[in-house]
């Protein structure tokens, strides 16, 4: 006689094989964590005693109790947790109050997020660095390929459509959020044709201490992203309703920023020259191309600058990013490039796109306000780029290399005036010296460029 319903079978065969992926995890877990996971485990997993069963008898296995397939579930990396939803209504409704649930830490690997001819205009390519496998993503419009990729935080993206307008997107979920007009943006101004359509910008060349031309420029809808943005980061995630959005933008790399809600852009002058941001304990830390790093409370009635760190280079030809360890220290991250000659269509000229050829870490120590070179990470990877910088254990993540730097380009004039060069991605050995390509043949279309994304697929609060 059949004890056990196909469905229950199914459902005791997927439980297996989802412990097994998430063991790594688990024991890279802490130990009490661990045992905690298992000793609530056990009860379910002994096998039951052996009693008679009637003929007519229809046998139900016991269900896990939700909060231990949420503890489970959080293990798990994205495709297995989507795999994991689908299951049966228990595993669904796991799979959807752990994202309502405020104590719910998910751990994600980060994946290469890209688009691609082959997957057609409103498609993303996720590439699982855990798989070594793409999943395809559909986004909403406007159609993504047709927007530029200027930031990634906490498993959102912050595009730039034609019209030259920012959008939140959470490619895992489809979510989307408008945010504030870039004609709130302190140096642009709209310019409507006699019908009163919109048609072109006025883009002024203003740091708030001097100007570079005194002329401004006239650009179309869709030039003006490519002059103004460079990156864009957020506080947190904006699933929670509350969250800061901070844009490195032109002329001279400026900040501006806005709060969920907001209607319009809030510009901070006269400050120039920023390469990275990230917040800490509340406060958006933001460092130069110099190496200066400034704090902000974007939160006060009046933000002011605090500088934390002065000027420790003198040239601003190598790229800088801001990252805290898993230990909590500061990082200052260096990376340079080596050109090498390539043919832009676009643009009909040779150019000489970046390639890494190094990557130095400093320790930043505030109090002294010095850093300090140090020669490894450790256990430590980096992942830096078009996204918010990350400094993450490997130890945590079994598929990671230690003291490795997985990166994407995010060298400003490749990504905005030479799109069909080759973009320079990849992981830096920083013991060796050497690079190394993620994938090979490339996946991803050279525009809009690549970024690292940590899955996130938690849906947004709505009132």
């Amino acid at each position: 006689m059949e004890i056990c319903s196909r469905a229950e079978r199914t459902s005791l065969r997927c439980l297996c094989n989802l412990l097994f992926r998430a063991l790594a995890k688990m024991f890279a877990s802490s130990t009490c964590s661990l045992m905690k996971i298992l000793l609530r485990l056990d009860g379910f997993l002994r096998p039951p005693p052996v009693v008679a069963v009637a003929p007519n008898a229809v046998s139900e296995l016991p269900c896990l109790p939700q909060d231990i397939l949420m503890d489970l579930f959080s293990l798990l990396e994205i495709p297995d947790l989507v795999r994991a939803g689908s299951v049966c209504t228990s595993w669904r409704t796991a799979y959807t109050s752990m994202f309502t649930a405020e104590q719910c830490k998910l751990q994600q690997t980060p994946c290469l997020l890209y688009t691609s001819e082959s997957i057609g205009d409103r498609a993303m390519g996720l590439y699982s660095l855990v798989e070594k496998k793409s999943y395809t993503l559909t986004l909403p419009d406007p159609p993504i390929r047709s927007r530029e990729i200027i930031g990634s935080s906490y498993g959102w993206i912050i595009t730039a459509d034609e019209m030259s307008e920012l959008q939140l997107v959470n490619p895992i979920t489809g979510d989307q959020i408008d945010l504030p007009s870039v004609t709130t943006i302190e140096q642009v101004q709209p310019i409507s044709d006699d019908s009163g359509a919109l048609c072109n910008y006025e883009y002024s060349w203003y740091t708030g201490d001097k100007w570079i031309d005194n002329e401004p420029s006239i650009l179309g809808l869709n030039e003006l992203r490519d002059l103004l943005f460079d990156k864009a980061f957020l506080s947190s995630d904006p699933s929670t309703g509350d969250y800061f959005v901070v844009l490195i933008h032109n002329p001279h790399f400026q900040l501006s920023f806005a709060r969920a809600g907001d209607d319009e852009w809030t510009w901070l002058p006269p400050h120039t020259s920023y390469e990275d941001c990230r917040f800490h304990g509340g406060l958006l830390y933001a460092t130069t191309a110099f190496g200066e790093i400034h704090e902000f409370d974007l939160s006060a009635p009046l933000v002011l600058r605090k500088v934390l760190l002065d000027k420790v280079k003198i040239s601003v030809s190598n790229r800088i990013y801001i990252v805290e360890a898993p230990s909590g220290e500061l990082l200052q991250i260096e990376r340079s490039n080596a050109d090498v000659e390539e043919y832009d269509s676009d643009s009909e000229l040779f150019k000489q796109p970046t390639k890494t050829s190094s990557i130095k870490v400093y320790k930043v120590c505030l109090s002294s306000r010095k850093v300090m070179e140090i020669n490894t990470l450790g256990e430590n990877v980096l992942f830096i780029g078009r996204n918010q910088s990350l400094c993450l254990c490997a130890q945590e993540y079994p598929e990671l290399k230690p003291n490795h730097a997985y990166f994407t380009d995010d060298d400003y004039l490749d990504v905005t005036q030479f799109k069909n060069c080759r973009r320079d991605i990849g992981e830096f050995d920083l013991e060796n010296k050497r690079n190394k390509e993620i994938v090979s043949p490339q996946l991803w279309s050279n525009s809009p460029t690549p970024v690292w994304l940590v899955p996130n697929p938690r849906r947004m609060r709505l009132a």
